[in-house]
């Protein structure tokens, strides 16, 4: 299932370090040969510092101890560097480590610069090569110690550029330390920023978002919350019309979220409408699945498509997340993913015929008889579906049931509210961020 792999895009609007996650996903997986995986880590390596993980991929592939020369002098050089950068950012380094002299900064940036000039001969010169040392740090593969440099430098920088790519580097450190609760945190805080502020051009903000929303794949597909996170972000006019501008790989995500959210449905219309528009642009078994099953009433096609979406959860980095019960190996995603697919194949199906034959049903749901028979039986007991089950036919009968107005009403407003707050939301965040950045 090699063809649907997204890594290739992916990386694309991706900082070099959180490719390296995929690329060890897809290695666990087998999808490519291990030759190919490791001579992609060694070509992204090349970006950064962290020579050493070079030289033992180096050494994997070609079954040798030797390295290259010019591998050897470029840790010579990063070695040096690193001492260069650590020398000159020595003052404010030790400032930093000390908990009662920063307990001295406080919120007013001017105040704190004025202070470090004064009384520590610390000036703009160590500021930044603070910047630098902890750029340095990250490229590294030091990512705790960046993430502490870079939030400290926030907090005395006054150019606004450089504040935006150190909160960059303090999202990308954050995430590849899987600390999700404070990724999620540095991605709201970005997304204001990048909502509120204003780029050379229309391109470059659209550029920003889109990035965003790649960086959040890791925060939404890990943290407890984040299949309500994706599908807030996602939806937003802004942030919609950029996946529908540049970045239509990223339905996969946003459907599978409100395929496996139930209190989202009511956005399953919204989606399939969007799927419908960029359908000549992008699709894949996820989006097709749910384009036989709304647009086409395609059942046949909507089973086809279904095999084919366990396959591409499994093969997908942020999907196919494995949890290790016991002697047990499962999926989580994947499952939820099937059994909420299922259960609208059923619904839809249910909702068209009135007389409907277990045996049927049960092919159409990639179950067998006994089982289709179970499941269908615990969800008749369970919801509110108005049928019941001839045993002796092996069919289950529909009851007709018309939906009363009001309740059409009432599901329509409750979707009206959504888009209100979510449009609300946009303009009052932007303006209480400039208000903020005014004082």
């Amino acid at each position: 299932m090699a063809e649907h792999d997204l890594t290739a895009l992916m990386a694309r609007h991706m900082d070099c370090h959180l490719v390296f996650p995929l690329l060890e996903f897809l290695q666990e997986r087998q999808l490519y040969a291990d030759e190919e995986i490791l001579e992609a880590k060694i070509r992204l390596l090349g970006g950064t510092n962290m020579v050493d993980y070079a030289m033992d991929i180096h050494k994997s592939l070609h079954a040798t101890e030797d390295v290259p020369e010019d591998m050897v002098k470029r840790r010579t050089e990063v070695v040096s560097r690193l001492r260069a950068l650590e020398e000159a950012a020595a003052p404010i380094v030790s400032f930093l480590q000390s908990p009662q002299l920063v307990q001295e900064l406080k919120p007013d940036k001017q105040y704190n610069i004025h202070m470090l000039q004064e009384r520590f001969q610390i000036g703009p010169d160590q500021i930044e090569a603070l910047y630098q040392y902890a750029k340095f740090q990250f490229d590294c593969g030091n990512y705790s110690g960046a993430a502490d440099y870079l939030y400290q430098y926030r907090a005395l920088c006054t150019n606004s550029e450089k504040s935006l790519s150190a909160l960059w580097g303090k999202l990308a450190a954050e995430i590849l330390m899987q600390n999700w609760d404070v990724a999620l945190e540095e991605l709201n805080r970005l997304k204001e920023i990048i909502d509120s502020k204003n780029f050379s051009s229309p391109l470059n903000q659209l550029q920003n978002r889109i990035w965003l929303m790649h960086w959040s794949l890791f925060i939404f597909f890990n943290h407890e919350n984040g299949r309500n996170g994706i599908i807030d972000l996602f939806f937003q006019d802004r942030y919609l019309n950029a996946i529908q501008t540049n970045a239509h790989h990223l339905l996969r995500y946003l459907a599978t979220a409100v395929v496996v959210n139930k209190r989202r449905r009511n956005m399953l219309k919204e989606l399939i409408k969007v799927i419908q528009q960029e359908q000549h642009d992008y699709k894949d078994p996820i989006t097709e699945f749910l384009e036989c099953l709304y647009v086409n009433y395609d059942f046949d096609g909507a089973q086809q498509k279904l095999m084919e979406c366990e396959q591409v959860i499994l093969n997908d980095p942020f999907l196919g997340k494995h949890i290790v019960e016991g002697n047990f190996i499962t999926v989580p995603l994947r499952d939820e993913f099937l059994e909420n697919a299922r259960l609208f194949i059923f619904e839809t199906y249910c909702r068209i015929h009135r007389c409907i034959d277990i045996g049927m049903l049960a092919q159409k749901l990639n179950m067998n008889y006994d089982e289709a028979e179970l499941w269908i039986m615990n969800l008749v007991r369970n919801s509110k579906l108005d049928a019941k089950i001839d045993s002796v036919s092996g069919t289950l009968i529909m009851t007709t049931n018309h939906v009363d107005i009001h309740e059409q009403i009432i599901e329509s407003l409750k979707n009206l509210n959504t888009r209100t707050h979510l449009l609300a939301k946009n303009i009052v965040e932007p303006a209480q961020a400039a208000q903020q950045a005014a004082r």
